[in-house]
């Protein structure tokens, strides 16, 4: 199943999306669900042609929790090694936003630059997962960018800042609760222009082990969004261009790129 968030002449509403969102957008029925999309969803009998809604971020999450260098050739490029445990940050919720959505350059800021990512989505109340249970306790998997403002990253030594400003964290277009993330491809595209092309089989920590770090530290909720690490080739954006993630089975989530 594909779930998605859409604007709606009504309002806002958690959908399926039929028969597939890979077919061509004029065949593809937005499928209006009850309350919320998690557990045995229950749907209203309304629907809407998706030319009639605009796709929004699929969750609006607790908490965005990232992992930093889970890539080896990411953690190079950044000057190290992966470490040897998961590092983590967190994104506020208020950094979300959906695809088509214009990611807001700070005026402070003199680079700002994009990192594609997977994101799994939380999908049940989870406290100490082990590991070997981790990818139970999701709803899915959509495509984050980890948009980070990379000379605060580097002047504060802590990534807050850097990482939490609003429209920091586009997701999207749908969450998909079926597709298998082992050995996904994962690009980012700059104004059309191949920047990272990678593969989820890449990740030095896997989703399931992330998924338990992460619980054994904190309680994760339905719709908390765990970002799982980004390729190398990370790269900065100027105003006025367009970055689109891309991940196998999944789609493509692109957006703006404009000066605040």
């Amino acid at each position: 199943m594909r779930l998605a968030r859409v604007a709606h002449s009504d309002g806002v509403s958690f959908v399926a999306l039929e028969p597939d969102p890979a077919a061509p957008r004029e065949k593809i029925v937005a499928v209006e669900i009850d309350q919320h999309p998690f557990g045995s969803p229950t749907y209203t009998g309304r629907k809407w042609p998706m030319a009639d809604v605009r796709l929004l971020a699929p969750i609006l999450p607790s908490k965005v929790i990232c992992v930093g260098k889970n890539y080896a050739e990411h953690a190079r490029e950044m000057g190290g090694e992966a470490p040897e445990n998961p590092l983590i940050f967190m994104k506020p919720s208020t950094s979300v936003i959906g695809p088509n959505s214009p990611i807001k350059l700070p005026p402070n800021s003199e680079r700002v630059d994009f990192e594609g990512e997977l994101a799994a989505i939380i999908g049940q109340p989870c406290k100490d997962v082990p590991e070997a249970r981790g990818t139970e306790v999701l709803l899915g998997y959509t495509i984050a960018n980890d948009v980070t403002a990379r000379d605060q990253q580097k002047a504060d030594g802590q990534w807050t800042r850097a990482k939490g400003y609003d429209t920091f964290c586009p997701l999207g277009p749908w969450i998909d609760t079926e597709i298998d993330p082992s050995d996904l491809s994962i690009r980012t595209d700059l104004d059309g222009e191949v920047k990272q092309d990678g593969r989820t089989s890449q990740l030095v920590h896997g989703i399931g082990g992330l998924v338990s770090w992460v619980s054994r530290i904190m309680t994760l909720l339905p719709g908390d969004v765990i970002l799982t690490g980004t390729p190398a080739g990370v790269g900065p954006m100027t105003d006025g261009q367009k970055v689109t993630v891309s991940i196998d089975g999944l789609g493509a989530l692109t957006n703006p790129v404009q000066n605040a």
